[in-house]
């Protein structure tokens, strides 16, 4: 066990005391690449140009198809987008999704395993916020309050419709497993025929054409290529990249260690089960809602093997939360606690209306007030961390990191600045987790990079694509074709939650909306007893 000394540092871990500060900036790091060099160098040169020529497309005589409607990404904000076209009208034979996962929750789950929520595990978000259904009814809870009561749990059937009654001033909010969620989207996908929208194939660029469409050229295969023509695209290609603290990274390419130093989001189960087995102490960095997963992760690691440590190395203190107006956000432990990750209003209220009808400067200052990073007050959350305090196998410390080195033993040295420049506290552990998050910067994805240089798109302040209120590339408009975009590469523009679940579904309703009102082809609204035929439909598992 550690102790800690008067400056909050843990005495068995550092050489001397210290008040510390700490900025904590984030550097990419790649997850995957969208662009590779032979795939690149199969482009045809018409690429070059800002309009293409069908003919030319087909003069390569290279596989072509033309349809209406195509959503590149193939994750959950293109399912969503899709599964709305089919409400409203649009046949499958004219919808294509471009991706490399099957299943449109496939990397999401991922992630979501990665940092240590497994599918039996709650996700932050709430019960009416349903991917597989734009009525939000029956909401999750309702769900899973039907299944616990055909089995007889009648006690915790009420417990989750309690919930969502009361929530959040009388019971806590109400999540849904995480399983739960991607067996919706299973079905609702085998109702909507996503078997034949879905196409493999990793995008390489995406250009106007003469005729007021879209080229979008693909690779199905290794050092192949193939290329749809669409006059309705919607992009959702999800965070491109992994964020790593710039000592982390550094560490890493210089001493090619990534069993030491890793990422929340990446696969790390290997130092659990090392922790399991040996033992040892573990430097967590950042707060948000996955610094808070780890925690439960280690102490249930502690179950088994109870000679493991945990210290929670921090920017800097936090005595209050963020205020905006009257509302001010709680924090227990340094921790800033909030149901989700953007104050309710933020998705169909107040909040919401307002940050729409604001100027790109004015909403960067109100996604300040309103954001930063937060955690949900579970109660299990806290009393983990409220007992790993007490019995000391938890300290929380705050820092500026000056670089990450290796010890004589191979093991991942912190340095940190110690109070009026003098000094270094040195904090030695077996493993090091960074928690910081994923990057959605257009920068740090070749495809949108590539669409952004080639086209002199602006970028809103957050470094994002600029998108209208409809969620529309108003400066790729080409006639009657119009691009859509969606998810984390919109933040920073009319709607702060994009990559919830509801913010997903925010954003396609918002542009079927427009598509309808553009007469766009086999398009209907979904209004009143057309509205109701189509959720009867979805109740009785029928195509759409």
């Amino acid at each position: 066990m550690f102790t800690l000394d008067g400056s909050g540092i843990p005495a068995a871990l550092a050489s001397e005391q210290s008040t510390i500060q700490v900025p904590e900036p984030i550097v990419a790091l790649p997850e995957r690449a969208e662009i590779g060099g032979s795939s690149r160098d199969l482009l045809p040169p018409a690429f070059q140009s800002h309009q293409i020529l069908p003919q030319d497309l087909y003069a390569t005589q290279l596989p072509v198809e033309e349809i209406d409607y195509l959503a590149v990404g193939a994750g959950l904000g293109s399912f969503v987008w899709i599964d709305y076209l089919r409400l409203f009208g649009a046949s499958e034979l004219q919808v294509r999704a471009l991706g490399i996962d099957d299943r449109p929750y496939a990397r999401y789950q991922r992630l979501c395993a990665n940092s240590q929520i497994p599918s039996h595990e709650r996700l932050r978000s709430n019960s009416d916020s349903c991917p597989d259904n734009i009525w939000g009814w029956p909401g999750y809870a309702l769900r899973e309050a039907w299944q616990e009561f055909n089995q007889g749990q009648l006690k915790r059937a009420g417990q989750y419709l309690w919930q969502v009654f009361a929530e959040p001033t009388f019971a806590q909010t109400y999540t849904p497993r995480a399983q739960n969620v991607f067996a919706s989207i299973d079905r609702e996908a085998i109702r909507i025929g996503w078997s034949q929208i879905y196409r493999f194939g990793r995008v390489r660029s995406i250009r106007q054409t003469t005729d007021g469409r879209y080229a979008i050229a693909y690779s199905p295969g290794r050092n192949q290529m193939a290329f749809v023509i669409a006059r309705y695209v919607q992009i959702a290609t999800g965070y491109p990249l992994l964020q790593f603290l710039p000592d982390l990274k550094a560490y890493r390419e210089q001493t090619q260690d990534f069993k030491s130093v890793v990422n929340a989001y990446e696969e790390h189960h290997h130092v659990y089960d090392a922790l399991e087995q040996q033992g040892g102490t573990v430097i967590l960095r950042g707060r948000g809602i996955v610094a808070s997963r780890i925690i439960q992760r280690i102490y249930e690691a502690r179950r088994r093997n109870p000679n493991i440590y945990l210290l929670h190395l921090m920017r800097s203190p936090k005595p209050r939360g963020n205020r905006f107006g009257k509302a001010q956000r709680i924090v227990k432990n340094h921790f800033e606690l909030q149901p989700f990750n953007w104050p309710k209003a933020c998705w169909g209220g107040t909040l919401r209306e307002q940050l729409e009808a604001s100027n790109p400067s004015q909403r960067s200052h109100l996604l300040a007030d309103w954001g930063g990073t937060t955690t949900a007050d579970r109660r299990d959350w806290g009393n983990i961390v409220q007992e790993g305090l007490t019995q000391g196998w938890y300290q929380i410390a705050f820092g500026q990191v000056l670089r990450v080195e290796p010890s004589p033993q191979g093991h991942p040295t912190t340095f940190i600045q110690s109070s009026g420049g003098q000094g270094e506290l040195k904090l030695e552990a077996n493993y090091i987790i960074d928690a910081t998050g994923l990057d959605s910067k257009v920068s740090n994805s070749p495809l949108l990079h590539d669409l952004v240089t080639h086209y002199n798109l602006p970028l809103n302040p957050a470094g994002r694509l600029t998108v209208a209120n409809d969620f529309e590339l108003l400066e790729m408009r080409n006639q009657q074709g119009r691009i859509f975009a969606a998810g984390g590469i919109t933040f920073g523009g009319p709607y702060a939650a994009v990559d919830s679940f509801l913010g997903l579904q925010y954003a396609a309703l918002r542009a079927l909306d427009a598509l309808v009102a553009a007469r766009a082809p086999q398009l209907r609204g979904l209004n009143g007893f057309r509205s109701l035929g189509q959720w009867l439909k979805w109740a009785n598992n029928q195509r759409p």
